[in-house]
């Protein structure tokens, strides 16, 4: 264990030891330090690559672009807000762009439907039958297929 985490576990053990009520345990100064250590080499550890930071950077600046130049479907200020967060998950390592994770999105909320023939149907929809008009930056994709029931 490194200096400030022992130090860390050593103050939570104290304050365990007195309902958490006991100032001489932790001198302020000195969780704090340690406390700052921690979460510093913590956040050092899980930065992305050198590579996967040029990658966002050139991303971020592709999507200001966008932002800019007003072709996005979003208000100029949540476009910039959102490409700068993207930015930072993307250095964290933790944007995911996946293959597939849209389609997967896209399946998962068709769980809402509680009928499985409703829950399928949905699925179709979503993977491409049918027919779909409209687009996000006109407000939403309607999708909508034809399902035959016999009469019984």
């Amino acid at each position: 264990m490194t200096r400030p985490i022992k130090y860390l576990a050593h103050v939570v053990s104290c304050l365990a030891q007195h309902g958490g009520k006991s100032v001489a345990c932790m001198p302020f100064r000195q969780f704090a330090l340690a406390l700052a250590v921690t979460l510093v080499s913590a956040s050092g550890a899980m930065a992305a690559t050198p590579s996967a930071a040029a990658e966002a950077q050139t991303r971020y600046r592709q999507d200001m672009a966008v932002c800019n130049s007003g072709q996005s479907n979003q208000d100029l200020a949540t476009c910039r807000r959102e490409a700068g967060s993207a930015l930072v998950e993307a250095r964290k390592g933790a944007l995911n762009d996946a293959p597939g994770e849209y389609q997967l999105n896209a399946l998962q909320r068709c769980s809402v439907h509680k009928e499985a023939e409703d829950r399928l149907a949905c699925e179709a929809r979503m993977s491409g039958q049918g027919t779909t008009e409209g687009s996000a930056a006109a407000g939403g994709m309607l999708r909508e297929s034809v399902t035959v029931t016999p009469v019984k």
